[in-house]
């Protein structure tokens, strides 16, 4: 990890322990950001993408063994397909707990995210909680491609832009979305 990265790293976690709101490089686009487990910075990134809270976000974190801390009883397939996913994935699950309620669907459930990209990745392991990641967008206008393409509304928003992956031009994809009902219910939202 470069020095830049480990400061960036720093300063995120600073801002977001005080309940502020980031904006940094994922495994997929670039992601508006804060402590999941903070309803004010949730309602802060709400207001930021001009979005109805009832339509949920989804976290990130840095290792599959967190999942079993922010929802009840996940499956045991939901293991299988974060070991053997190929590119991101985002799994909804039911039944979250040690989440900001205002983050949860109307159901309860929440969509998570094991990254494995490296900055995204080691934020969250430093932060030591999950962090909240949504398309560093208003409602309804298209999700940046790179970072270039994010709005000077969204920048001026936010409390700590990361200065990492700035300059990369490849407009990666968006994760897979699964969800994992009771009694073994599979649904694949997005491929």
């Amino acid at each position: 990890m470069n020095e830049l990265m480990k400061e960036d790293i720093r300063k995120a976690c600073e801002v977001m322990q005080k309940g502020g709101v980031i904006l940094y490089p994922t495994d997929t686009i670039w992601g508006i950001g804060c402590d999941a487990t903070n309803a004010e910075a949730v309602k802060r990134v709400y207001e930021i993408k001009k979005r109805a809270d009832s339509k949920a976000m989804l976290v990130l974190v840095d290792n599959a063994v967190k999942v079993d801390f922010y929802v009840k009883e996940p499956p045991e397939v939901a293991f299988d397909l974060i070991e053997c996913a190929t590119k991101p994935m985002t799994i909804i699950y039911d039944d979250a707990r040690n989440l900001a309620p205002n983050l949860l669907a109307e159901d309860g459930s929440v969509g998570i995210r094991v990254t494995s990209e490296e900055f995204s990745k080691q934020l969250c392991f430093r932060f030591r909680k999950a962090i909240v990641s949504t398309s560093a967008n208003v409602s309804g206008e298209p999700s940046p491609a790179t970072f270039h393409d994010i709005s000077e509304e969204i920048k001026q928003a936010v409390d700590y832009i990361v200065q990492s992956r700035q300059n990369e031009t490849a407009a990666p994809k968006p994760s897979s979305i699964i969800k994992l009902g009771r009694g073994g219910l599979i649904k694949v939202i997005r491929e």
